[in-house]
């Protein structure tokens, strides 16, 4: 059996490093050595130095009392240095901020990541909780309007294999898991450009999203907004939301 071509130029200590500060999320804003052993699979030791490493050099802050750790302030600068680099964020600004006001309720950029989306860009309204006002969440691309209607733009046997293939994660007990509705729900996002689900992510939640295409045709994000089914009927998101979220895409 041929062994795998192993790659020269990657640099295992620095994966280790990274697996670190991806040990960090909203769940876990404060980590011990020893539940970064456990979130990572490193060995105490290897995990001491790299967390020492980074707090020296300023990735990590470092409670005196508690010794536990959490992400610094150079993680907002990368994620600085990364809106000046996503031109899409930068185009699409201005008229999501325009869509928002007209509109009234929460607004999203949300782009493909990997299997999930997330959110590069977020307007909340007066509504809104913290959380789903905060950049960066990611979740199953497949469970959310905004990533099914990204798939829905792939080639039919790309599509297809990520119907079949792409993680699913039940967030309520109404987050759709039958892979055959879901299918059903893409398809119908292929022929309309815009896609609508319900309850996926949080229950009485309405997620409503119309795909932004790239020169190709293929969708490389989503305007993508989330509003109360107690006070927003299907009647009305169609007339009164949908039309300026199509807008919104087709203009970026």
């Amino acid at each position: 059996m041929t062994k795998p071509k192993q790659n020269t130029l990657f640099v295992a200590s620095l994966a280790k490093g990274l697996r670190i500060l991806r040990a960090f999320d909203h769940t876990n804003t404060e980590l011990s050595l020893a539940t970064l052993a456990k979130i990572t699979g490193l060995d105490k030791s290897a995990v001491q130095r790299l967390a020492n490493t980074l707090h020296v050099e300023g990735m990590l802050d470092k409670d005196p009392v508690t010794r536990l750790y959490r992400p610094s302030h150079a993680w907002l600068r990368l994620a600085y240095a990364y809106y000046w680099s996503d031109p899409l964020v930068a185009r699409a600004m201005p008229k999501l901020i325009d869509l928002s006001q007209r509109i009234g309720e929460t607004v999203n950029l949300a782009e493909l990541s990997g299997q999930d989306i997330i959110y590069a860009a977020r307007l909340p309204c007066k509504r809104t909780i913290f959380a789903a006002s905060v950049p960066g969440r990611s979740v199953p691309a497949l469970s959310i309007s905004a990533g099914q209607v990204i798939v829905a733009t792939f080639p039919q046997q790309e599509r297809e294999d990520a119907i079949h293939d792409w993680r699913l994660r039940a967030q309520t007990p109404r987050t759709t898991m039958d892979r055959a509705k879901i299918a059903d729900q893409i398809e119908a996002a292929a022929q309309t450009g815009y896609a609508i689900t319900y309850d996926q992510m949080i229950l009485d939640e309405v997620g409503i999203a119309c795909v932004i295409r790239g020169p190709d045709g293929r969708g490389c994000a989503a305007v993508h907004c989330s509003v109360s089914a107690h006070h927003w009927d299907d009647a009305r998101i169609r007339t009164e939301i949908l039309p300026w979220l199509q807008d919104t895409a087709n203009a970026i």
